[in-house]
């Protein structure tokens, strides 16, 4: 606001200054005003200008407004106060009030109202004003003075609010980022460790159960430790996998392509579960390489429908189908199975620490997905439908079809 202030002085000076050189004495009175108007061209020039460079400097020695105030009078002697300059000499105090605050303001009001008083009071008998006349200027510069203070205020206290509000939005935005780091790990956790630990302990029950009992068999018992065994080795072989990823995030730089990763993990699914499951295209469209984190995303959650189906669902086939449908990315995970209870329900799951769906919806959330689970169009079973809109995939080109699983 300053440097729109010095602007609006610069204006004024140079409006004046003609009619300034013209009334001012021949020989040494002329040369005092010509000095004067290019001193205070050049200082509202300079500040205008450069501002955050110099304001400081006036900031710390006010005097440097006082001398261009003097200066400023002479060519208000010169051209007289019914000239432009009597903007400029009202400007004064509305500067000091914005950068000195009231007591600059008061003080720099009264100098320049009793400059005033003093011009008017050297005017020529046929330029002098009435007394309404002559106090108008001052009553204009405490004015000014005023209202410059006040803004001063008032610009203070909206720094103030918008370095507290900045704070409280860099503390929420901390807060946010811990939460979704931990909601991240509990995912991860969830869909690697925590299934196999799981197996873990049901393969060493099943082990100490054939142990308690009267006759064990000792090849039964040999084959429930291999089985303990070869699971406590994959839970640490994924713990290990999980550490190496959350350190290294730029295994996935480049955009996937979803369909032969799909067509990876059912296949792999097949073979651990002995489950029939196919994996086929939808649409006509080629699917478009897929960004890394909503590919990461996507795969989780289809990998977490398949183990669903097979812990809870016991079904005799599942399908996964992915394909392009109008502006959509739809991925699709149906199972035969026996369905989802009627009451499911998101909150029900989370009381009772079953957090495979509710994980599956925060994936969804995080890739800026839709997601649906239910029956969908099926007579029976489970569906699980995550949509992407195309326009977040970015502009990649699409890959060919390749033959379906």
């Amino acid at each position: 606001m300053c440097r729109q202030v010095f602007g609006f002085r610069l204006a004024m000076i140079v409006v004046a200054a003609p009619a300034a050189l013209l009334n001012a004495s021949p020989g040494l009175g002329v040369r005092l005003v010509g000095a004067a108007v290019v001193a205070t061209f050049m200082v509202s020039y300079v500040l205008f200008r450069d501002w955050e460079r110099f304001g400081p400097l006036l900031l710390r020695h006010p005097s440097l407004l006082a001398a261009d105030t003097l200066l400023g009078s002479l060519l208000l002697v010169s051209a007289g106060p019914d000239t432009t300059l009597a903007y400029v000499s009202v400007c004064t105090p509305l500067l000091a009030g914005l950068v000195y605050g009231w007591r600059g303001a008061a003080c720099f009001a009264s100098l320049q109202g009793l400059i005033l008083l003093l011009v008017l009071a050297t005017l020529k008998q046929d330029r002098q004003a009435g007394l309404a006349e002559s106090l108008l200027l001052p009553g204009l510069c405490v004015i000014s003075g005023a209202m410059g203070s006040t803004l001063r205020n008032l610009m203070l206290r909206f720094g103030a609010a918008t370095q507290a509000l900045t704070a409280v939005q860099a503390r929420l935005a901390a807060t946010e980022a811990v939460h979704a780091e931990r909601a991240r790990l509990a995912r991860e956790m969830h869909d690697s460790v925590a299934k196999t630990l799981y197996g873990v302990a049901l393969a060493a029950d099943g082990l100490a159960t054939t142990a308690a009992s009267a006759d064990p068999d000792p090849e039964r018992l040999r084959r429930q430790a291999e089985l303990v065994s070869r699971s406590a080795r994959r839970a640490a072989a994924e713990s290990r996998e999980l550490l190496e990823d959350l350190r290294r995030e730029d295994a996935w730089a480049k955009p996937a392509d979803i369909w032969s990763e799909l067509e990876a993990r059912v296949g792999a699914f097949t073979a651990h579960t002995g489950l029939r499951a196919v994996c086929r295209r939808t649409g006509e469209t080629p699917l478009p390489p897929v960004p890394p984190a909503v590919a990461r995303h996507l795969l989780a959650i289809t990998s977490e429908a398949l183990e669903n189906a097979h812990r809870h669902a016991s079904p005799s086939h599942v399908e996964v189908t992915v394909g392009i449908h109008g502006d959509q990315l739809r991925l699709t995970v149906h199972d035969d199975g026996r369905g989802l209870p009627p009451d499911t329900t998101l909150e029900r799951l989370r009381q009772s620490g079953h957090f495979g769906l509710l994980g599956m919806v925060e994936r969804a959330s995080s890739a800026g997905a839709r997601i649906r689970i239910g029956r969908g169009g099926h007579e029976r079973g489970t569906e699980v439908r995550v949509e992407v809109p195309v326009r977040s995939l970015g502009t990649a080109q699409p890959s060919e079809p390749s033959e379906t699983a």
